[in-house]
């Protein structure tokens, strides 16, 4: 979702220590039966009773309340934060150098960074000592084996569009269903008040829609209707434009500087990911194509934060875009 950083093997140095640390946590034994009252202090074997989670790398067995959780992508972050669960270790995006800035400061202040999401530290996570690890096959598969061998390891399938199928998922894991529930629907109400302050779902429905990305190194993006910023536009009930049904894969549909007149129609919410020169972001907004298109002229286009509605990927996030975007579409 976030492009294609580079990917850095780890020194042999770092090998042999991994090594010797995944030896050591080997030891600690497995979860028993006994009851599962830990302050959160403990390490990553821990005691307590555990359950089965189903995942795309088979049936895992997890700590009934997992307590030591290292999260490595942002619909992960994101689900934790939103089930009340401060993580012990995260991955961060390579353009933002950080943790997701939507989310709120004290939960994420005291979060140990273990690299990059495309190439996470295995030292470093295994130091931690967690005892469960949250993460998709699509980002992290090559890495299972050595994830596995440090804690409990769910996986998803997939990360974006199917977000709210992995949010029960992660919500299982972490052993906060009752949490997830009230999470699911006090973002369906928000929502159903968001078309409501539209003036209701014709109203909606009548308002066409884009979702644009620029990305460094990359062609612009317009996106699909498989995508997690898709699903909280049709939840609202906002029409899309057609170009968003011609997405390879319902991904995305994109073009050129020179074809960015494609994208036109009622509303455009813009994003950056990266340098603007390097993502045609600049180039693009200051063409005469660009001025002369519909939603310009208007002025019914808004610029959003990437990290928030691109790269969050989950309830939290979602919580927030549902605020811009009454605030956007309603400002005159």
């Amino acid at each position: 979702m976030t492009g294609s950083p580079r990917r850095r093997p780890l020194a042999l140095s770092g090998a042999l220590v991994l090594s010797c640390v995944l030896a050591t946590l080997s030891a600690c034994g497995s979860s028993d039966d006994s009851d599962d009252s830990g302050s959160g202090s403990g390490s990553g074997s821990g005691s307590g009773k555990t359950h089965t989670v189903q995942t795309a790398m088979g049936d895992v067995e997890v700590k009934a309340k997992p307590e030591r959780v290292v999260v490595l992508d942002t619909a992960e972050l994101d689900s934790a934060i939103t089930l009340g669960v401060k993580p012990v270790g995260a991955t961060h995006v390579e353009a933002s150098g950080g943790f997701l800035s939507y989310l709120p400061k004290d939960e994420v202040t005291g979060i140990k960074d273990v690299g990059e999401m495309t190439n996470p530290n295995m030292e470093a996570i295994a130091a931690l000592k967690p005892d469960l690890i949250l993460t998709s096959k699509i980002r992290h598969a090559a890495q299972y084996d050595q994830l596995k061998k440090i804690a409990p390891t769910v996986m998803t399938e997939t990360t974006g569009h199917p977000w709210k199928e992995n949010f029960r998922t992660h919500a299982d894991a972490l052993g906060r269903n009752a949490e997830a529930k009230k999470a699911v629907a006090d973002y369906t109400a928000h929502a159903k008040k968001v078309t409501a302050a539209l003036g209701g779902p014709a109203k909606a429905e009548a308002t066409e829609v884009n979702v644009l990305r620029f990305i460094e190194g990359a062609d612009i993006r317009i996106y699909g209707e498989q995508t997690y910023i898709a699903t909280i536009l049709k939840d609202v009930g906002l029409g899309r434009a057609p170009i968003s049904a011609k997405a390879k894969d319902g991904f995305s549909y994109d073009v050129s500087p020179e074809k960015i007149d494609l994208a036109d129609t009622d509303v455009i919410f813009r994003s950056t990911y990266g340098d603007p020169k390097k993502a045609k972001q600049t180039q693009t907004v200051g063409s005469g194509l660009w001025k002369n298109m519909k939603a310009v002229k208007s002025g019914n286009v808004h610029v959003v934060d990437d990290e928030l509605w691109i790269q969050g990927i989950g309830y939290t996030a979602a919580a927030k875009i549902l605020d811009e975007l009454q605030a956007d579409l309603t400002e005159k």
